[in-house]
């Protein structure tokens, strides 16, 4: 699929169209039950992807985790290579 293609299908998107997208990669099959072939699949997981990109925040997006930070543990603290390093016998 060309690139001016893509962007011309893109730029129809709604997102009720989108829904009904991520519904139809979610069961494999379109509403009329007709299965979606491997390409179809593809096509149109890359569709909701790059929508979603473009029209929604990052915590939206389809699959996205929240990964809440631990109490304690902070990778850019700038003081823990100066911590001690305690021994417990």
């Amino acid at each position: 699929m060309s690139d001016a293609l893509l962007a011309r299908m893109l730029d129809v998107l709604t997102p009720d169209i989108v829904a009904n997208l991520k519904r139809a990669v979610e069961l494999g099959k379109w509403p009329d039950g007709q299965r979606l072939s491997p390409e179809q699949l593809e096509t149109c997981l890359q569709a909701v992807i790059v929508w979603e990109k473009q029209h929604l925040p990052t915590t939206e997006h389809s699959g996205y985790i929240h990964k809440a930070e631990k109490e304690g543990e902070v990778c850019d603290d700038p003081t823990a290579a100066e911590k001690p390093v305690k021994f417990l016998h």
